[in-house]
């Protein structure tokens, strides 16, 4: 039988001591809730299903977080990335909370939120990911019995489907912007790199982790082969080389063994954005003194809207055009003709000139 008192003015004690289970203790603002509260759990002892949730109730969401980082997130592949959206987490509201005290409501408001000012369907997606794989750990690893209050909720539709290529002369314009970085920066090892992880991404259509996790000691420049040994969907692979991808790493400063790229993906993206808006400012440089109206120049769509991923579609749609189906995926790594479809974006004019 649950022994219910008052305790203080406005709160009530309820405990419940039952012999082969560890002593169960909460308290509430009214009798009827403690009430409540110990006749659901004395019936969770009598049918033998009771878990205690006094793990849950005095863990926080902070806690969690930081365990999970430790435990969890510093063996992923991605975690460069998701430390940034842990960190974000921690500074929300729901962070000083209890891992019991979170429901799916709440990230529900969370989401309507979040698209309400703007953010995109996709990070929102993946910010929610990093909470359900939180709550699925301590579930299943950690033995604190919780509830995952993101399985059940509505993810917002992400339509961020791509076709974007590098059009015109964005190439050769990307390239005077690099000349134009080293001249300024007194030739910066940095710059350097970005040059040449520039033509390799084109050249071979890795993705940018493959990229950045390249190291001497896979690559072969005499059978002009890099090798994969992580990738993305878990296979090993190797890459073809062609004779501007093995020029572009002949060019770097290199070793027996290490990183070929030695630079972060934060760190690169940051560059890419400096070239791309480097070689946007020189090209409407060159428009004002054509004459051209400033209302013209800013309806130009040339290097605008150009991300670094865009690069694997450029890629993948140059290799298309040298490869049969089979081999195109061997070099690009989809397992799928469905998502290989996604990146492959031949021009119309190109496949024009194949029908005569």
């Amino acid at each position: 039988m649950a022994s219910i008192r008052k305790k203080g003015e406005y709160q009530w004690h309820a405990q419940i001591r039952r012999k082969g289970y560890v002593a169960q203790t909460k308290t509430f603002n009214t009798r009827i809730e403690a009430e409540t509260w110990a006749r659901a759990v004395e019936n969770e002892m009598d049918r033998g299903v009771f878990v205690s949730r006094a793990e849950a109730e005095s863990t926080t969401l902070h806690s969690a977080l930081d365990r999970y980082e430790r435990e969890v997130s510093k063996l992923k592949k991605g975690h460069d990335q998701e430390k940034y959206r842990i960190s974000a987490w921690k500074e929300h509201p729901f962070a000083r909370r209890s891992l019991a005290s979170l429901r799916s409501s709440d990230f529900a408001e969370y989401r309507d939120n979040r698209l309400a000012a703007g953010t995109s369907a996709a990070t929102i997606r993946n910010d929610l990911a990093v909470i359900s794989h939180l709550f699925t750990t301590c579930a299943k690893e950690w033995s604190i019995p919780v509830v995952n209050p993101v399985a059940n909720i509505r993810m917002p539709r992400v339509n961020n489907a791509r076709e974007r290529r590098l059009v015109g002369d964005e190439e050769t314009r990307i390239q005077a912007a690099f000349d134009a970085a080293e001249k300024a920066g007194g030739g910066k090892r940095t710059n350097i790199w970005m040059r040449s992880a520039f033509v390799v991404a084109i050249e071979t259509a890795m993705r940018q982790g493959e990229l950045l996790g390249l190291r001497w000691e896979h690559i072969d420049l005499k059978r002009r082969v890099a090798h994969l040994p992580k990738t993305k969907n878990g296979d090993a692979r190797d890459v073809p080389l062609s004779s501007r991808a093995v020029a572009a790493l002949e060019a770097l400063p290199h070793a027996i063994k290490g990183q070929v790229f030695a630079t972060t993906a934060s760190a690169l993206d940051q560059s890419w954005r400096r070239c791309v808006a480097r070689a946007r400012r020189m090209y409407e440089a060159e428009l004002k003194q054509a004459g051209v109206s400033d209302g013209d120049i800013a309806d130009n769509p040339l290097l605008v809207n150009l991300t670094w991923h865009d690069l694997r579609h450029e890629g993948t749609s140059r290799l298309a055009e040298k490869l049969a189906m089979h081999e195109l995926m061997k070099v690009t790594g989809h397992k799928d003709t469905r998502m290989l479809a996604r990146y492959y974006h031949p021009k119309a004019e190109d496949l024009a000139r194949k029908l005569g």
